[in-house]
């Protein structure tokens, strides 16, 4: 989509700007990286008044110019740069109503680059309930820029934004909020000489930043660098005086313009609830409370909606079997394709659940009083603070995950958490998790309120916390590193969940898992299918002739028969003879052939396990009686013993197996982009499946 204005937000992070960014452009928008770097970059589309279209970038939260992270140097970098195809014809400052003297700062730098500018200002509703009464129109006089009073999260105010948009001025107007010149004259003047600069504040940048930012060549930082021992320049020194300067303006600015009462309503009634959410024993109770009401919820609520999918997936494969001819192509469309795909389709329910509890946990501010109770448990098994974010993202996904730790400075804690954050149970186990518990576990409640199978997932989920804790308490120890870390973090005041960011949370994640594993478990489902259902030499031939002798002619039924050849062709077609070579490894741990296939499919990606027993006993039984998954893996048979394949037993080893085994190709990559060195991502995958090996085979002996 072409657009005729570039719009950027920029704010404080807790300011409301992702709400407002969503609320702007609604399903028009797309997440990728910023060129060059795995920073998310977030833009969308927004249709203004008159007709145009505004590209809207949200650009990631940020307190000041000056970064403390690789996301916060985007910022920087987008709006200083004008060769960047993603520099802005406009920005939107987000300021919250409530806390105006911390997020004018970021304003006042941003003003100071000359860019035109808007001022939201979001969270209006709860400045009123606070007592905070702003003069708007003092206030915008003051700066010299448009002001939108608003609340995002209630849409109001969201029409005048788009009109203030509509009509913004081309021609920065601000009004200056500092002397720039006087931080350091003679550098700022020589820098502006040399590189042609009209803008002061841009110079001094360039000094402060010339070492980091990368749309200047080395030669023009080198340059810089002779100026500022030329000139005596100190960085820390000339922040230091640019912040005093730009506070005096702000509380002078904010003296004339904003009545506030003593104390403010919503951080008391915060603060209050913080005293029973963050305690430091009965925090920890209440959260593990709720991670076991999430879990309970996620088997609960998703049982009809997944027995649907179910069964709408095996009547589509029975109508199928019965429309279209028989035949290689027929059996892999339903057999392949579709038995592998409604292995991931059914588990849809499950994934927006625990999706939506995941956005009304951040939503409500719950989620930075985890991180912050987190953080002196953290410190002890030499992580940092910051490390509890990549952990608990790590319950979505442990890709964007990893790729958050850039905001953790310290190299040793930054490691750490990239070491241990695939040990966190991510969605992609939840399928696996939830399919053999729901084999094993019985579907009852104990103590009249909990129910047995959610309590063992739950089980799953903290094991995985308490696993990774572990091991990076292991790579403390074997990890040198000289810098100290430190943990610095803002705590919101509680809100209610936004229902509508909900239900798009929900929607978003689901339609990506859907697609992302979607393309895996087809293209696996494909492969497995031919592998399948083809063997080396005549040994499919040599099986036909054996079952039309009379000894099995005479003495099994049709179906017996069918059944009979159907399972010995699997067993000698190429999936078969791979599972038969690898099964004296994995014998000790309680798998069968059949698993060792599924093992090995889902080192591409985890949930295509489920895929790949759809698919295998899709292969092996009856076009006429078709089943789902879960009852076609309840009924299979040790041929030896004759008791059920998924015991017990066999059931936990293989979550034990998949609770640490490194089974994520993309997980990977992350790693390896993130550390920029194979042996990461090597030692990685080693120790996981050295891990994965030793506790499937611990949980088997001990439950056999």
């Amino acid at each position: 989509m072409k657009a005729d204005l570039r719009v950027a937000l920029v704010g404080n992070p807790n300011t409301g700007k992702s709400t407002l960014f969503n609320t702007l452009t609604g399903l028009n928008q797309k997440i990728g990286n910023f060129p060059g770097v795995t920073v998310d970059k977030k833009t969308g589309y927004c249709q203004l008044a008159d007709g145009r279209t505004a590209e809207i970038i949200d650009l990631p939260g940020t307190y000041s110019l000056y970064p403390k992270s690789q996301d916060e140097s985007i910022v920087f970098s987008i709006l200083a740069d004008k060769a960047n195809p993603l520099t802005p014809d406009l920005v939107v400052v987000i300021l919250d109503a409530t806390n105006l003297k911390r997020n004018l700062l970021l304003y006042t730098q941003v003003a100071d680059l000359k860019i035109p500018v808007i001022i939201a200002l979001n969270m209006m509703d709860l400045a009123k309930k606070s007592g905070i009464s702003i003069d708007i129109d003092l206030f915008s006089k003051k700066l010299g820029v448009p002001v939108v009073p608003m609340s995002a999260r209630r849409t109001e105010g969201i029409d005048k934004l788009k009109a203030a948009i509509n009509f913004a001025n081309k021609i920065a107007l601000q009004e200056e909020s500092i002397e720039v010149e006087a931080i350091a004259p003679q550098l700022i003047g020589a820098i502006s000489g040399e590189f042609k600069l009209d803008n002061p504040y841009y110079a001094l940048q360039l000094a402060h930043q010339h070492e980091t930012i990368k749309f200047i060549s080395a030669e023009e930082s080198e340059r810089i660098e002779e100026l500022e021992k030329e000139f005596s320049f100190h960085s820390q020194k000339a922040q230091g005086a640019e912040t005093i300067a730009r506070y005096s303006f702000i509380n002078e600015l904010l003296y004339d313009t904003v009545k506030t009462p003593d104390t403010a309503q919503d951080e008391t009634v915060s603060n209050k609830i913080d005293k029973i959410l963050t305690h430091k024993i009965f925090g920890f109770i209440i959260f593990f409370c709720v991670l076991l009401f999430m879990f309970q919820s996620i088997f609960s609520w998703s049982a009809y909606p997944m027995e649907l999918i179910a069964d709408l997936f095996v009547w589509v494969q029975s109508h199928l079997h019965q429309l279209l001819p028989a035949g290689p192509l027929t059996g892999l469309l339903v057999d392949g394709v579709i038995g592998g795909l409604s292995g991931v389709m059914v588990f849809i329910p499950q994934i927006a659940i625990l999706f939506a509890f995941i956005s009304i946990l951040e939503d409500t501010g719950y989620m930075s009083r985890v991180t912050f109770m987190m953080d002196k448990l953290m410190r002890k098994v030499g992580l940092n603070g910051k490390s509890v974010v990549p952990l608990i993202g790590g319950f979505a996904c442990a890709v964007p995950s990893i790729m958050s730790t850039r905001t953790i400075e310290n190299w040793k804690d930054r490691m750490i958490t990239i070491m241990v954050t695939p040990l966190v149970t991510c969605s992609a186990r939840l399928p696996i998790y939830t399919l053999l518990i729901a084999l094993v576990v019985p579907n009852r409640n104990v103590w009249w309120l909990f129910n047995l199978q959610g309590l063992a997932l739950t089980g799953m989920y903290v094991f995985s916390l308490v696993s990774a804790i572990v091991v990076a308490f292991v790579f403390k120890l074997i990890l040198k590193g000289r810098e100290r870390g430190y943990f610095i973090m803002e705590i919101p005041v509680y809100r209610m969940p936004r229902w509508k960011n909900v239900a798009y949370s929900m929607y978003e994640r689901s339609k990506a898992f859907v697609f992302q594993a979607g393309k895996v478990i087809i293209a696996i489902s494909v492969i497995l299918w031919v592998l399948a259902s083809y063997g080396p030499g005549d040994r499919f031939e040599r099986i036909e002739q054996k079952y039309q002798q009379p000894q099995y002619t005479g003495h099994l039924k049709p179906d017996e028969l069918t059944k009979a050849i159907k399972s010995e062709k699997l067993e000698n077609s190429y999936a078969g003879v791979l599972g038969h070579v690898i099964e004296p490894v994995i014998k000790p741990l309680g798998f069968d052939w059949k698993i060792g296939i599924a093992l090995i499919t889902s080192f591409a990606a985890r949930e295509v396990f489920v895929g790949t027993m759809a698919t295998i006993y899709s292969v092996e039984g009856s076009a006429e009686k078709m089943e789902t998954v879960q009852k076609k893996m309840k009924s299979a048979k040790d041929p030896e013993t004759g008791k059920p394949v998924f015991s017990l037993a066999v059931a936990f080893s293989l979550m034990m197996f998949y609770a640490f085994a490194m089974q994520c190709a993309s997980t990977v990559a992350v790693v390896y982009r993130e550390t920029k060195d194979w042996r990461w991502p090597a030692v990685q995958f080693a120790y996981m499946t050295v891990l994965a090996y030793a506790a499937s085979f611990i949980a088997y002996n001990l439950l056999k």
